[in-house]
């Protein structure tokens, strides 16, 4: 005899909450902590910065935590998808970096219009993604190796398109405006609504549909529960970018949103849907969870993985651009330093698995926020670049600690 679960419900019919909290508690002692780390540690940090150095959460200092991380975390939300199937790419840095020579070339010396500059720019990095793709999907060459030997060669390319070594000026103001500008303190606020009521009606919609298909219903209290969190964290960080931060506003006047940060949520709705509402994102889990399964499954597991490649370089061209916008220019730098490791650092540390199948591109968002408020928050204090660098590696193999750990909590718990 077989007995059938129902959801317990609420004094008037609806759906009670405390299962769902329940199960919550549940997951994360079985192992599934999600972004529980990241978010615990962006808020510790950001309060440790905040009464150590008040100057931490200014309307200035604010802001330019968004445009600091951009570049970073947009190569990172690319990498994500790497990361997904077990795989790596350590070229995604210079490849961003090959993208904005050209993005600069184009712009500057061959003076084409900033929108083909950019398609450009961005049909590079695919192509470059296509090419890594190939040769470790179908020559089964490691990831590692070929990404290495792309991470020496790029360096190079850099080198070839920008002269041995000249600095590029991008003059174009719409390239310019994306790290550079600010949009007008009511679009802001129209920005937030827009956002909040579209992701209120989604939540809705989706609950509706359980409903109708006799899974468990979302209770109304959770959703407005996510609803209202969004609303306050979106209508706070509004009202901390529209305050004035230029030292005299009578000369000009510095407030608004960074033009850079639409740019990002927009990218980050387009990932998220595409990873969660799409037979490809499945495809990408499937793959990451057990390539041979996939296969079996009629899955072209060949595929996926180009494909991952591919999206992984064409975000990192997208990077490149909003990397040459934030320096006014192109130099071989572009790319380099510390960016590739700041960009896995920033997906590992939101809580995507290094091991394949689990991961989200918020996390890159999440990650990204810790890694800058750190370099951000440092540098505040005087650190010298050596213990930012110590800091961030030993937070980064937390993070790695952390997920190996719960991947064996969750194995031993039967939730893997």
């Amino acid at each position: 005899m077989t007995t059938t679960m129902v959801p317990e419900k609420g004094a008037a019919g609806a759906p009670a909450l405390a299962p769902h909290v329940r199960d919550y508690v549940e997951r994360v002692r079985g192992g599934e902590l999600g972004a529980l780390p990241a978010v615990t540690g962006l808020v510790v940090l950001c309060a440790v910065f905040s009464i150590l150095r008040p100057a931490f959460l200014s309307p200035i200092n604010f802001a330019n935590l968004f445009t600091q991380g951009a570049a970073v975390a947009v190569i990172a939300m690319g990498l994500i998808f790497v990361l997904l199937l077990g795989e790596i790419d350590l070229s995604a840095g210079f490849a961003s970096g090959v993208c904005a020579a050209v993005l600069g070339v184009l712009l500057t010396n061959e003076g084409w219009p900033w929108y083909a500059a950019v398609l450009a720019a961005m049909a590079t990095g695919a192509a470059i993604g296509l090419v890594i793709g190939t040769l470790v999907a179908k020559l089964g060459i490691p990831s590692f190796v070929v990404t290495l030997a792309a991470f020496l060669a790029f360096q190079g390319v850099v080198l070839l398109l920008l002269k041995e070594g000249t600095n590029i000026s991008i003059r174009d103001q719409t390239i310019l405006a994306i790290a550079n500008k600010n949009m007008a303190p009511a679009l802001g606020w129209v920005c937030v609504a827009a956002g909040v009521l579209a992701y209120a009606a989604l939540q809705v919609v989706q609950a509706r549909r359980r409903t109708a298909r006799g899974l468990p219903a979302v209770p109304m209290s959770l959703i407005a529960f996510r609803v209202g969190t969004l609303a306050v964290i979106s209508g706070v960080a509004v009202f901390l970018l529209n305050l004035e931060r230029s030292r005299n506003a009578v000369i000009v006047s510095l407030k608004g949103v960074p033009i850079v940060v639409p740019v990002i949520v927009v990218l980050l709705v387009v990932l998220t849907f595409v990873l969660q509402r799409t037979a490809y994102g499945r495809h990408i889990y499937a793959v990451g969870g057990n390539a041979e399964a996939a296969r079996r499954a009629g899955i072209d597991v060949d595929r996926i993985r180009i494909s991952a490649f591919v999206v992984c370089s064409f975000m990192a061209s997208i990077g490149g651009i909003i990397a040459a916008s934030r320096a006014n220019s192109v130099d071989p730098n572009t790319g380099g330093s510390n960016v590739l490791l700041f960009a896995v650092g920033a997906a590992v540390i939101g809580g995507t698995s290094l091991f394949g199948g689990k991961g989200r591109a918020l996390d890159a968002l999440l990650g990204g926020a810790v890694v800058a408020v750190i370099e951000n928050g440092m540098g505040l204090m005087g650190y010298t670049s050596g213990v930012k660098y110590a800091v961030t590696g030993c937070v980064l193999l937390l993070a790695a600690g952390v997920d190996a750990l719960s991947r064996k909590r969750a194995a031993a718990t039967g939730r893997r």
